[in-house]
C-alpha cells in the first residue's frame, strides 16, 4: 500500500528547543580569506589553510585534532585526482577478515531489517563498550571494505560495532516491497531503539556514509526529541538529492551512476517477484534494466514511498532540510583531494566524550569537487544560521 509523501520544507510544528547558552568566553572570531574562500576562524593554534572553519566550538574543536596544521600529502600518482583515488580504492582496497553473527528485526509492515554484530563481541566487551552503528551507502552492507576497515578501527579502540543493513542490502531477506530509500527513516529509529534496549549502560553512536549518511542526517533532524544517540558522523552525504541526482549524469561521473545502477538492479533481480502481482504502479521490467539510478527510482523507489514521480521522491528527501533541528553532537564530512571546510556548531547537549573529548557541537568539513556528493548540495546557510 502507498503511503502518502512526507513533507520536509517547513520546520516541525513544535516549536525548537533552544541551544543552551556555555558558561565560558569564546575567543573572538575572525575571518580571513584563503583563495576564493572564506575562512572564520580563532586565536586557537594554527590549522592548515586549506580549512575553512565558521560557527561555534571552534576553541574546543580544534585541539583535539592534532595535526590540522599538516598539509594534506596525496597518495602518489592515485590521490591527485579524485575520479583515480576513487577507482583506485574501488580495486585495490584490502578487505579486512571479520566474522558476523547476524540479527534479524521484522518491522512492522512486515519487512525484515539484517543487522551484522561482530562475534564474539557479546562475551569479551564490558555491557557499557560504546557502540557505533555503521550505515552503509546505497546498496552496501557489512562485506563492503570501507565498512569493514571503520569497523576494525573502531573495534581496536574497545567499541561495539554493529552493521545496519538496509533492507536487500548486504545479502539480506526482503519480505515486503520497501527496499533501502534515502527517506524512510522508521527502519533507522527501529535499529536505535532496539541497540538502546539490548545495552541500556553504553553510550551510542552512528557513523553512515553517502546515503547512508543522509538517511542518518534525516533521522536526527526528525527524531530530535527522542534521539537517544550520543553523537554522529556523517561522511559524503549528499545532502541535497536533487542536485546530486543532476550531477551523477555528468560527464565522468556517469561512470559511478552506472557502478551504482548496477548495484540496484542486482538486489531488486532477486526480488522481483514480490512487485509482479502488486497493483501499485511500480515497473518491474525497468526496474530490471534501468539505464540510470533515476530511471530505476522512478520505476520503483518512489511508487514504495508513495511519491507522483522521482522528483518528488528526492526534493522530500533530501537531509539538507533538516539539518538544521539536529540536537546531538554531529560530524559532517566530504571526501575529495581539494579545499576543506569547517563548520562547527554547538548543540545544547554537553558531553562528547568518548569520540572527541571534547563538548557538544556540530562539525562540517566539506571539500569542493567530490563527484558523488557535490559541494552545491551542502547546507552551508542551515549551518551557519544554526550557529
Amino acid at each position: 500500500m502507498a503511503r502518502a509523501p512526507l513533507s520536509l520544507t517547513s520546520k516541525p510544528p513544535t516549536p525548537l528547543p533552544s541551544f543552551t547558552p556555555l558558561r565560558h568566553q569564546r575567543p573572538p572570531l575572525t575571518t580571513v580569506r584563503v583563495g576564493a574562500a572564506t575562512v572564520t576562524t580563532t586565536s586557537m593554534p594554527d590549522h592548515h589553510p586549506s580549512l575553512e572553519i565558521t560557527g561555534g566550538g571552534v576553541d574546543r574543536f580544534l585541539p583535539a585534532f592534532k595535526n590540522l596544521h599538516l598539509p594534506y600529502k596525496p597518495y602518489p600518482i592515485a590521490g591527485w585526482n579524485c575520479h583515480i583515488e576513487t577507482l583506485f580504492a574501488a580495486f585495490f582496497r584490502t578487505f579486512p577478515e571479520v566474522r558476523y553473527r547476524r540479527e534479524c528485526l521484522r518491522t512492522k509492515d512486515d519487512g525484515t531489517i539484517a543487522l551484522d554484530w561482530v562475534c564474539g563481541d557479546h562475551k569479551s566487551l564490558p555491557a557499557d563498550s560504546p557502540i557505533l552503528i555503521l550505515l552503509p551507502g546505497l546498496t552496501g552492507g557489512s562485506q563492503d571494505s570501507y565498512v569493514k576497515h571503520l569497523l576494525v578501527k573502531a573495534r581496536s579502540k574497545g567499541w561495539r560495532v554493529v552493521v545496519f543493513n538496509s533492507r536487500g542490502c548486504g545479502d539480506s531477506p526482503v519480505t515486503s516491497t520497501q527496499l533501502q530509500s534515502a527517506c524512510f527513516t522508521a527502519d533507522t529509529c527501529h535499529v536505535i531503539d532496539h541497540v538502546s534496549s539490548r545495552y541500556p549502560k553504553a553510550n551510542i553512536y552512528a557513523a553512515g556514509w553517502s546515503l547512508g549518511g543522509n538517511i542518518l542526517v534525516n533521522y536526527l533532524g526528525r527524531e530530535y526529541n527522542h534521539c537517544p544517540l550520543s553523537g554522529a558522523v556523517s561522511l559524503c552525504n549528499p545532502f541535497n538529492l536533487v542536485i546530486a541526482d543532476e550531477n551523477l549524469r555528468k560527464g565522468f561521473n556517469n561512470i559511478y551512476d552506472a557502478a551504482l545502477r548496477g548495484g540496484l538492479c542486482k538486489i531488486f533481480s532477486k526480488h522481483a517477484a514480490l512487485f509482479e502481482d502488486i497493483e501499485d504502479e511500480y515497473n518491474v521490467q525497468v526496474g530490471l534494466n534501468p539505464k540510470t539510478v533515476r530511471e530505476y527510482d522512478e520505476a520503483i523507489t518512489r511508487v514504495s514511498l508513495g511519491f507522483k514521480s522521482v522528483d518528488e521522491y528526492y526534493s522530500n528527501s533530501c537531509s539538507c532540510h533538516v539539518i538544521q533541528h539536529v540536537r546531538i553532537p554531529l560530524l559532517c564530512i566530504q571526501v575529495t583531494n581539494s579545499m576543506a571546510n569547517f563548520c562547527l556548531i554547538e548543540s545544547d547537549r554537553k558531553s562528547f566524550r568518548i569520540m572527541l573529548k571534547i563538548d557538544s557541537f556540530m562539525v562540517f568539513l566539506q571539500a569542493a569537487n567530490d563527484p558523488v556528493a557535490p559541494i552545491e548540495g551542502t547546507p552551508r546557510d542551515d549551518i551557519k544560521v544554526s550557529g
